[in-house]
């Protein structure tokens, strides 16, 4: 089945597409209701978060946009400290676009959601005219436990800076794919449920959490260092980096720094709790080459600050992104 304007049209053929796609793949009780809006249990503080995804490979190595929809609609959550329950799914199908990959991209996103947790309990389908694509949007709602308050205003003097895993992945693997680039880099999407929860049940103080995503791990922590006033110190040869990403970036002239991951975050914990929480997260799912990668001092003149210390021995001054951080990530 190809997709036609017509599965757009709200009538028969729309219902088609939900029911042999959609329905199938996301299949619950309280979607199964088929209501304008769905009614779940909660109580306590919420937190609540929208994502839109428009990456182009549809599919990539290790990965695609349907698994990358859930992954970073629940990280955003995770890194507030919150236990990931529901997500809505809007889908934006242009025709002309093939039912099979459509299928395979919902079967991902289901897939994916039942890994991290979290119940899809609404949706809504649009089809568009076009050659053949996918966008996604969602919106995510989680729970957060008494007592927990990780923000990007806590980083204070003393911390220390770990991240849970090599940095460029996602960003390689997009670029490489449609580059036509034959390696070996896979997309590390993935949903980081495991180790924040493992962060939290063994009680480490943890000041911030940050997803790696667009911009990279320079631009996260520049933002991170300006929000808390802080001076956050790198130590590039502790930064973990794949060989075939090393050397991916020395083939195209790319930095790692500034390369984006969907399965990667950031934590700042007092230094008394850093061995801790980084034994906690190499424990955890995808969290194998987790790394501590710097430390925080106070910052100069009440302004944030981002250095490297670099493997001569000097340090250089980070800034954020500048200009399009090519391509599209998510």
């Amino acid at each position: 089945m190809i997709i036609t304007m017509a599965h757009g049209s709200g009538g028969a053929a729309t219902s088609e597409l939900i029911d042999e796609i959609f329905a199938k793949a996301f299949d619950n009780d309280v979607l199964n209701e088929m209501e304008d809006s769905a009614v779940v249990p909660g109580s306590g503080r919420i937190a609540v978060t929208t994502d839109s995804f428009v990456v182009t490979p549809l599919e990539y190595p290790g990965g695609n946009i349907g698994r990358l929809a859930v992954c970073g609609t629940v990280n955003d959550l995770l890194m507030r400290g919150a236990t990931p329950k529901y997500l809505t799914c809007g889908y934006i199908i242009q025709e002309g676009t093939d039912s099979e990959e459509l299928k395979r991209i919902a079967q991902a996103m289901a897939e994916t959601a039942r890994e991290a947790g979290v119940t899809i309990v609404a949706g809504d389908t649009k089809v568009i005219e076009g050659g053949g694509g996918v966008m996604i949007n969602t919106a995510g709602v989680g729970f957060v436990p008494e007592g927990v308050e990780i923000s990007a205003t806590r980083i204070a003097s003393g911390d220390v800076i770990l991240v849970s895993g090599n940095l460029g992945d996602h960003h390689a693997t997009i670029l490489g794919s449609r580059m036509n680039i034959q390696n070996s880099i896979q997309s590390d999407n993935a949903p980081l449920g495991e180790m924040v929860q493992a962060l939290l049940e063994h009680q480490i103080p943890v000041h911030c959490l940050r997803d790696v995503t667009r911009g990279g791990l320079a631009t996260v922590l520049k933002e991170l260092s300006e929000s808390s006033r802080v001076t956050i110190t790198l130590d590039e040869e502790a930064l973990p980096v794949a060989p075939a990403v090393r050397d991916f970036c020395g083939l195209l002239g790319l930095d790692p720094l500034y390369m984006g991951n969907e399965g990667k975050l950031i934590a700042a914990v007092p230094k008394a709790h850093a061995k801790e929480a980084l034994e906690l997260i190499r424990g955890a799912a995808y969290g194998e080459a987790a790394a501590i990668i710097g430390e925080v001092t106070e910052g100069v003149d009440g302004h944030g600050e981002l250095l490297v210390k670099t493997a001569i021995g000097g340090l250089r001054q980070l800034d954020v992104l500048q200009g399009e951080g090519l391509p599209r990530i998510c």
